[in-house]
């Protein structure tokens, strides 16, 4: 933990404006640049920016679970995505797409977007992992 105000200061505001962006980076990774590696590294990030500004224990407050928690979800999200189309008869993680709606108001959505959840969680549980048990060591 660093004791500067300035850091303390920043990190309220970049801490909400990181998460925002990862979320944006990781919706848009399917027709651009980005995805739920990316996303998940710029979320992860910005909670070990909030870990460095005011430690650890404070990380561990506003994370509410435990990264390893949700590395496990992001797991889970993933394989969800693939057995839903070995369940339809395709080929594991063969994309599916659900669509609701009539006309022109129809919502398309499918599993590559679970996948890309499920790498986003995972990607921030494992680098959050790594970061508290660096964090937490006794020196």
């Amino acid at each position: 933990m660093m004791d500067s105000l300035i850091l303390r200061t920043a990190t309220r505001l970049l801490l909400s404006l990181m998460l925002l962006f990862s979320f944006f980076i990781l919706l848009r990774g399917h027709n651009e640049p980005g995805g739920g590696f990316i996303g998940g590294l710029i979320a992860a990030s910005a909670f070990a920016l909030h870990s460095i500004a005011f430690g650890p224990r404070a990380l561990r407050t506003v994370l509410v679970f435990d990264p390893r928690s949700i590395a496990g979800v992001g797991m889970l999200c993933a394989i969800a995505a693939g057995l839903f189309s070995a369940v339809m008869g395709d080929a594991f993680l063969t994309a599916g797409w659900l669509h609701w709606g009539e006309g022109d108001a129809v919502f398309h959505v499918g599993t590559p977007l679970l996948f890309d959840v499920g790498v986003f969680l995972v990607v921030i549980g494992a680098v959050l992992t790594i970061v508290l048990a660096l964090e937490e060591e006794d020196v």
